[in-house]
């Protein structure tokens, strides 16, 4: 995908995690970086890009409590084409993960809390919009 190509379709794969009881944010962040994610890039060959969107939570305006976030990270797995996306969801979603991965993510993840999302984003060309209403 061109990422100058505002009018195309976007196909993601969403998986909000918690990290595993007991472990700090710091912790967590610094794990999944320097070890998850290289180990989980290996065998990520039909992707097009491998996002990592770690979630800090803010004071509430009425309460000034911040409160625990039910997910630490939204992991993004980005796709160039439809087929591809739907070829790698029907693997998430049928097949367990390889023993070297799920090793790992026991040493990261609270596993139960895993979900799979998927995105089928569509960008506007705020651009071309806003153009089309002076003329």
């Amino acid at each position: 995908m061109n990422p100058d190509d505002r009018a195309a379709t976007t196909y993601k794969i969403l998986l909000p995690m918690k990290r595993k009881p007991g472990m700090s944010v710091e912790a967590f962040r610094e794990y999944y970086e320097n070890h998850h994610a290289p180990l989980a890039a290996q065998s990520s060959g039909m992707l097009a890009r491998y996002v990592r969107r770690y979630l800090d939570a803010h004071p509430h305006p009425e309460t000034g409590e911040p409160g625990e976030l039910p997910y630490d990270v939204i992991t993004e797995l980005w796709f160039d084409d439809e087929a591809t996306f739907r070829q790698t969801l029907a693997y998430l979603t049928s097949s367990p993960m390889p023993a070297e991965i799920v090793a790992d993510e026991e040493q990261l993840f609270d596993r139960a809390s895993f979900r799979i999302l998927t995105v089928v984003e569509h960008d506007t060309d705020l651009d071309a919009v806003r153009a089309a209403l002076k003329s």
